[in-house]
């Protein structure tokens, strides 16, 4: 054919900076366009094929190499697929927006299904033009008596077209890369951006290196294929010992026969998987599979807790695996990865329009051929059909954890502490999920033990419940029942013990996501109300105060808290004096409910700041006047030793609360050691 130049069928003649600069936000992201057309022509050549309109050979294997030449500066990409006349180079390449996957498939609609197509968008090969001055296509198509055909373009809007030189059928391209892009022609590099991209993609990839030294490696002659390309045979004798035989007698023994072995150009190995674990029915796939695939795509040593096999065929097609992480701490509950692929085709991480965001707590991928992508694949288009991908995957996470805890207890109870940021995140988050999910939250109570949500906070009385069941908005303060919580064993231990000793038992909830939980919970069920058991003395620690003494007993604790205040220069301080059962407690520290959560609001929307106490401090000094140092402060209110006895049972109560701040630290440790040498004296 005659040499032919031109100018590129452009609907815009901005295209090339649009593309550069808009269409694909991450420059790397060529390397999937290109294999993603390489994967498209092999399958168009395989459909073909299997209509009978095309024979391929026996020997046929469908590859794509991608060879870096940093020398060159250069990186080409091979494939032996369908391959393009040279009309054809004229429709699909120079004309941008025109999309050659839909043409074929539009000749072939009663032939053939959309389902396994990749190339719907016929902006990918312009793609190269982010990081190539120049671009070479050398094709030769399939059909019988083609000729090749050699396209070049410098990145402009002109293109030349001649005769090529390819023989075999399928495609070339080759950019030479511009200086900002030399990085993509280094071997490891190249290797990072493929793995990335196409670590599934469903035809073998193979990197390699031009000019690089032929390697080699030595096989049994029993391995060897027709294939390999064979540099020399290798005979290795018996190898003998001398061992001692059942009488006594040494003789020479073979302890490995004689082998042939054959030395042979080293076999090139894919990148990619093509079969992914995702791809196969749950029932061909063993627990150390998906262990072995989590280990391998999200790079964690820890082994996951379990994971949830997504096989769905209608109304949409959809499969995927979802892992839930093992946790060590509540930090790594928001760092899950969850990856999207369209027909094995890495597309995004975390695109919330399809996974939930709670969801994205959790490892694992998606692979949903009908998703509506825009033209650079990296983002979702508004569709409602998206919406249903998400409620898919929402429900199917539900039915697996209720069906666990139905069935499995003893191993959902195992996993609930690592699963638990998830499920209440998903409460919080999803209406839907929260109603499905809600018989199945567990509690783990002070001795450790789980709790059901209706062991927790029991039967809905009548009086609470509306006519279809559910609670009413307002339930009277006296109906409420009171659940109370812990959130720290260790720094509130004494507030435990005094429950222990009583009989009286509590949650834990110590993660982040428990106090807007039960905040909702308390909204669903109007006849509960959440409190930590420092916020009170609660009515069952305390003795109660008769009639009788009751006068007398208001004057004592009214003579305590003035000499409290007094020795604490703080008249503003709040104390309060009790009959606390446990005559081993001196003081304790209270914060109502309503004050702390306010405390805590601020602090999660970055008023840390603000000054609490304009909201109204109910922090409170609590005494037992069963103890012998409240006693000694009544009846010695001018001894010398009375300020430092306050000050101390103040900073002991309030470290039974929370930490001390660095400056009330060092004057609690500076009058600790002031005490203890009182007592050398």
């Amino acid at each position: 054919m005659s040499v032919k130049k031109g100018s590129l069928s452009i609907s815009s003649e901005n295209i090339f900076p649009i593309i550069k600069k808009w269409v694909y936000s991450d420059h790397d992201i060529f390397f999937r366009e290109m294999i993603s057309n390489g994967c498209d022509a092999i399958t168009k050549l395989k459909k073909l094929d299997m209509m009978g309109e095309y024979n391929l050979s026996e020997d046929y294997k469908p590859q794509i190499h991608v060879v870096v030449n940093p020398e060159e500066k250069t990186l080409k990409f091979i494939d032996n697929g369908i391959g393009m006349t040279a009309e054809e180079v004229e429709e699909y390449i120079t004309q941008i927006a025109f999309s050659g996957a839909t043409q074929f498939l539009e000749k072939y609609k009663d032939k053939t299904t959309e389902d396994d197509m990749i190339g719907h968008f016929g902006l990918g090969f312009y793609s190269a033009f982010m990081v190539a001055d120049e671009v070479h296509i050398d094709t030769l198509s399939y059909k019988e008596g083609a000729e090749p055909v050699h396209w070049v373009s410098e990145g402009g809007t002109e293109y030349e077209m001649q005769a090529g030189s390819k023989e075999g059928v399928g495609t070339e391209i080759t950019l030479f890369l511009n200086e900002d892009s030399l990085q993509f022609a280094n071997e490891y590099r190249a290797r990072e951006v493929l793995e990335k991209y196409c670590s599934f993609m469903p035809v073998e990839l193979y990197l390699e290196k031009a000019n690089a030294p032929i390697e080699y490696e030595t096989i049994e002659e029993s391995e060897l294929k027709d294939t390999d390309v064979v540099v020399e045979h290798i005979h290795e004798d018996a190898k003998m010992e001398e061992k001692e035989n059942e009488q006594g007698e040494k003789e020479m023994v073979e302890v490995s026969p004689a082998k042939e072995k054959v030395k042979i150009e080293k076999r090139p190995v894919p990148i990619n998987d093509i079969h992914p674990l995702w791809a196969k029915h749950p029932n061909e796939c063993s627990k150390e599979d998906y262990i072995e695939f989590y280990r391998k795509v999200f790079l964690d040593y820890k082994e996951p807790l379990f994971w949830i096999h997504l096989n769905m065929d209608y109304p949409f097609n959809l499969k995927g695996i979802l892992y839930f992480p093992k946790i060590n701490t509540e930090y790594d509950s928001i760092e899950g990865t969850i990856k999207l692929y369209n027909n094995q085709v890495f597309i995004a991480d975390n695109i919330k329009e399809i996974i939930p965001e709670y969801l994205m707590l959790l490892k694992g991928v998606i692979d949903c051929p009908d998703l509506p992508l825009n033209v650079s694949r990296s983002a979702l288009q508004n569709d409602g059909f998206v919406n249903k991908v998400a409620e898919y995957i929402s429900k199917k996470v539900a039915d697996k954890l209720t069906g666990m805890c139905n069935t499995d207890l003893e191993n959902y109870e195992k996993y609930w502490d690592d699963i638990s940021p998830f499920v209440k995140f998903g409460c919080l988050k999803d209406q839907k999920f929260c109603d499905k999910m809600m018989d199945s939250i567990l509690f783990k109570n002070l001795d450790h033990k789980y709790l059901s949500m209706k062991e927790l906070i029991g039967e809905v009385p009548e009086e609470a419940k509306t006519e279809d069941g559910g609670n009413k908005e307002e339930a009277k303060e006296t109906e409420k029942k009171t659940i109370y919580y812990v959130t720290d064993e260790q720094q509130q231990s004494q507030y435990i013990n005094l429950f222990k000793s009583q009989g009286m038992d509590a949650v834990i909830l110590s993660h982040n996501i428990d106090a807007p939980f039960i905040t909702q919970l308390e909204q669903r069920n109007q006849h509960i109300h959440f409190q930590r058991i420092d916020a009170d003395v609660t009515d069952q620690v305390k003795e109660e105060v008769g009639e009788e003494e009751k006068e007398a007993f208001g004057k004592r604790a009214e003579e305590i808290a003035s000499i409290v205040k007094k020795a604490m220069n703080n008249e503003n301080l709040q104390v309060k004096v009790e009959k606390i059962k446990d005559e081993n407690i001196a003081s304790m520290m209270t914060l109502s409910e309503e004050s702390r959560r306010m405390q805590e609001m601020m602090k999660m929307y970055g008023m840390g700041g603000m000054d609490a106490s304009m909201f109204g401090s109910d922090t409170t000094l609590v005494l037992n006047i069963n103890h012998p140092l409240v006693q000694y402060i009544e009846n010695n209110k001018d001894s010398e030793n009375i300020n430092i006895i306050c000050q101390q049972l103040y900073d002991l109560a309030m470290l039974s609360n929370k930490p001390l701040s660095p400056e009330q630290m060092t004057d609690f440790i500076k009058r600790s050691n002031d005490i203890m040498l009182m007592l050398t004296k």
